[in-house]
């Protein structure tokens, strides 16, 4: 199992999203809103704007992420976090 980033912000994080087709739709207070259409139909995700961003709360955003997009966890990690 890939190990979670320990030092990763929320707007990291949503940039990192955007090859997933993630862009912020809007910013409430200290939480991004993104949304992403890469499956053919919306996906919304909450992602706080805190650096660092709790691995509790960056381990649930990936676990959703990886639901929406039908792949595994470790995959979606090992994609999102491989040059970092």
């Amino acid at each position: 199992m890939p190990k979670l980033p320990r030092d990763l912000s929320g707007k990291d994080l949503a940039t990192l999203l955007n090859r997933f087709g993630y862009s912020i739709t809007r910013q409430t207070g200290s939480h991004l809103r993104l949304t992403s259409m890469h499956m053919g139909f919306e996906h919304r995700i909450t992602i706080p704007a805190h650096d660092p961003l709790k691995v509790g709360t960056l381990n649930g955003i990936l676990k959703d992420i990886s639901k929406y997009l039908n792949i595994e966890r470790d995959s979606l990690i090992k994609d999102l976090f491989k040059s970092s």
